[in-house]
């Protein structure tokens, strides 16, 4: 017997984003937060560096957006980055009060440090595993709100909408949800919907993100008649740890921010030879350099070097990435750490505004999966936690601001399996799931040309029809959820990168190497959006 739901808000996400969202709600709303796998499963958890804002008096909040918006190539809304790194303080306080343990120095102050972009040490953090530190917090936070009901194992298929209801409107009232425990779906009605899934780095062969990293918000905003902006902009961390058992370990920018140095296999430094910033330079001119300098010498990796520094002093900053890299027969106090880029956030998204609305009423978009004009054509480092905070406690102000004017969600139709069966054939998921991340590194990876870009739009738009069918024929699972949104997500991004005629930030294509005069975001349109490209 299909199983339904009512609350107040239903959050489709339980990292950083969605969490804060939660506990900032007002206590007599009954909220649902939903989570892929376990409540801590998602990105947030990986999260090593730590959460930038101005929280030292030889910083200023003008000097943080002005390196912001160098980072960002021209392309961030200042209006979105002002209201970020305004709101930054209060965000942390928030979680100080909340009972994060940020590790602080000799003097009880809170130790900060600094990253590639920044003009100041601004990093605040929790030795190397800040994301354990907020989620960890947050997630015990939110089990002990009687108000909170944390759902873990549970995948959102599509919301609903009055338009799906044949109803008219613009209005969000809750979403299909797969029990992954049973492989039942439930029905989830609301009166306001939050995506905060996180990004979509899954759809590349390699990724620093978890598994569930699918873009399935983007899709569904997406399938909802939200717009999309700015998918060309795909963030490749440059340095994930190289290993055949080490699967998406990140080796945080801090380390270069610490003095680590950048090495070719011969053991010479080449970051200067590409930016005066050396290994300061923002990830995409660092992404690359590597990248450019692993196809010259036809490398499987390079080296990330902080071992010309004290033991203690290394042990004691990269705690975590010591006793990784040693499980692995890496001492970095003594040996350099061999590095790749791999995939690592979306800086495009669903489009919100300053209160994380979307364009579909009642429905909000907080984090990586939502644009909000921050982070332009390149996110600058430790932005992202902050972003989060910054509107995750913004929409939970603009629901608690207009709920007594939203009527309860109207009765939905429970999910109808009658037309589908069971799949004798999930050999086709797992040979597409391969051959999209294949063909997305390849040809719209960290450097692109058109060629490249229409061979991938030929081969998703053949995908695309295959998967549409598998849908319509058997009943649903986590994989063929996750591949059905990331081919969305891939003709997203493959028809944004095609219409960008320019190289700005991570869009870096040899057909057209100069910067355009005119700036402006790629924003696609659902109901004008074509499955050809531009």
């Amino acid at each position: 017997m299909p199983q339904s739901h009512e609350h107040d808000v239903l959050i489709i996400g339980s990292g950083a984003a969605g969490l804060t969202v939660a506990l900032n709600l007002p206590a007599h709303l009954r909220v649902a937060v939903l989570s892929k796998g376990k409540i801590t499963s998602g990105a947030t958890l990986w999260a090593q560096g730590g959460i930038a804002a101005v929280l030292d008096n030889e910083d200023s909040i003008e000097d943080h957006i002005s390196d912001t918006l160098a980072a960002g190539a021209g392309l961030c809304h200042e209006d979105a980055v002002r209201f970020t790194v305004e709101h930054g303080k209060e965000s942390i306080d928030w979680l100080v009060a909340s009972g994060v343990d940020f590790t602080k120095d000799d003097n009880a102050q809170f130790h900060l440090t600094r990253e590639g972009g920044h003009s100041h040490r601004r990093i605040i953090h929790a030795a190397d595993a800040t994301g354990y530190a907020v989620s960890s917090t947050l997630s015990q936070q939110a089990a002990g709100r009687p108000n909170i009901e944390l759902m873990e194992s549970r995948v959102a298929i599509d919301v609903i909408t009055h338009r799906k209801l044949g109803m008219p409107g613009n209005r969000c009232v809750g979403a299909y949800v797969l029990n992954l425990e049973d492989n039942h779906v439930e029905l989830f009605r609301a009166r306001f919907v939050v995506i905060a899934t996180g990004g979509a780095s899954k759809a590349y062969r390699y990724t620093s993100n978890p598994d569930g990293a699918s873009g399935d918000g983007i899709a569904i905003a997406w399938r909802a008649g939200c717009r999309a902006a700015n998918m060309e902009f795909n963030q490749f961390h440059p340095t994930c740890l190289y290993h055949p058992h080490a699967k998406s370990f990140l080796i945080t920018e801090a380390v270069r921010g610490e003095g680590g140095y950048l090495r070719l296999p011969d053991g010479s430094r080449f970051m200067d030879r590409f930016d005066p910033r050396g290994e300061l330079a923002p990830r995409d001119i660092v992404a690359r350099a590597i990248d450019h300098e692993m196809k010259r010498l036809g490398a499987d990796y390079l080296y990330l070097d902080i071992s010309h520094k004290p033991a203690d002093f290394i042990r004691h900053h990269f705690p975590t990435i010591y006793e990784k890299c040693l499980e692995f027969g890496i001492d970095i106090t003594r040996d350099p750490i061999p590095v790749v880029p791999a995939a690592h956030y979306t800086c495009g998204g669903i489009m919100t505004d300053h209160r994380s609305r979307t364009d579909v009423n009642q429905l909000y978009a907080v984090g990586e999966v939502a644009f909000t004009g921050l982070h332009g054509a390149n996110r600058m480092a430790s932005n992202s936690l902050l972003e989060c905070l910054v509107y995750g406690r913004a929409a939970a102000a603009d629901i608690a601001r207009c709920e007594a004017d939203v009527p309860p969600p109207p009765e939905a139709p429970d999910w109808d399996e009658s037309q589908v069966r069971d799949s004798d054939e999930d050999v086709v998921i797992s040979h597409n799931w391969d051959e999209l991340r294949h063909f997305m590194w390849d040809y719209v990876g960290i450097v692109r040309t058109t060629k490249r870009l229409q061979r991938a739009k030929n081969r998703v738009d053949l995908l695309s029809r295959e998967i549409s069918e598998f849908y319509s024929n058997y009943r649903v699972s986590n994989d063929l959820l996750e591949l059905r949104n990331l081919v969305t997500i891939a003709d997203l991004i493959i028809c944004s990168a095609l219409q960008r005629k320019e190289s700005r930030g991570l869009h870096y294509t040899l057909d057209y190497p100069g910067l355009l005069h005119e700036v402006k975001d790629t924003v696609l349109i659902p109901t004008t959006f074509r499955s050809k490209a531009p």
